[in-house]
């Protein structure tokens, strides 16, 4: 199925009984339901909110915290009360970003960049979240020297406000091959760069799993490398960004022992596009996979 962006409408689907089998890799329809609290425990599972936009939040709500699900990623302030309500957390908040293109790689942004930063992070930090998802914006021209530099210099001096309030800014690691051309920070040595310019542990990186292996591949490989610059996770099949299944390049069970090998205890959230009818039992699938 061709991917469609996070702007994108997602197709109808059906929020139907969910299913899990003993392969973690494979479902049927004889699958049973997943009982509330028999995951590991291991893995802190989010889901990114996008990916199932047809359905209400309280029913997606609802259905992740069937399945076990303890967090759910870009989600603005707006709906933060929803998650509260379902006693949800908001593992990756969104709402200070411009957009995807325009961040803090071009100094025309700055001012705008730092005035909608400096706002959301107390609310941030009110709401009692922890992190703050931002982008490096596209190239446009620029050189990665140039965009290294000025992303650094729009960061630092929201860093005091986000040690204040204890809210990490995670910069998200996408792929300009396929879904997101000319957009900079799209290799892990890029993106750990600019961290150690930055030089605060309140700015690190959002590795997305789906976008590194089409960029760089050797996934277990670089998590291990530079998993001190690595505050979360997303998940995506290769190629496509749909299931992570055997219908797809990825193992994902030994990807998730070698996030857990690093001593992380974050999240890692499912964001992928269901290409199955029945989206929550893929979704489902995906949390019981990663569950190691």
């Amino acid at each position: 199925m061709k991917e469609k962006s996070r702007r994108s409408a997602i197709k109808t689907i059906t929020a139907g009984a969910t299913l899990i089998a003993t392969n973690p890799l494979s479902l049927s329809s004889e699958s049973v339901s997943m009982e509330k609290g028999k995951l590991k425990g291991n893995i802190h599972h989010s889901v990114c909110r996008w990916c199932y936009n047809k359905i209400p939040l309280d029913d997606l709500c609802k259905a992740a915290v069937k399945m076990g699900i303890t967090g759910m990623d870009l989600v603005g302030p707006a709906d933060w009360p929803t998650l509260k309500k379902y006693n949800l957390y908001c593992a990756m908040p969104n709402g200070g970003e411009i957009g995807l293109t325009k961040g803090f790689n071009h100094k025309e942004y700055h001012a705008e960049l730092f005035k909608k930063y400096s706002e959301i992070i107390p609310k941030v930090a009110e709401a009692g979240w922890n992190k703050i998802i931002c982008f490096s914006g596209n190239r446009e021209g620029i050189s990665e020297e140039e965009g290294l530099a000025n992303s650094a210099e729009g960061l630092k001096p929201l860093i005091p406000i986000a040690e204040k309030y204890k809210v990490t800014l995670v910069m998200e690691l996408l792929n300009s091959k396929v879904n997101h051309k000319d957009y900079q920070c799209d290799h892990t040595d890029w993106g750990v760069k600019l961290c150690k310019m930055v030089g605060s542990d309140r700015f690190k990186l959002l590795y997305d799993i789906y976008h590194m292996q089409i960029m760089e591949g050797d996934v277990i490989a670089t998590i291990k490398a530079n998993h001190d610059y690595i505050a979360h996770y997303h998940t995506g099949g290769v190629p496509g960004r749909n299931e992570i299944d055997q219908s797809q390049e990825l193992y994902y069970p030994a990807i998730m022992k070698a996030i857990l090998d690093t001593g992380f205890k974050g999240f890692v959230a499912q964001e992928f596009i269901p290409a199955k009818k029945d989206a929550l039992a893929s979704l489902e699938q995906g949390v019981k996979i990663c569950d190691v």
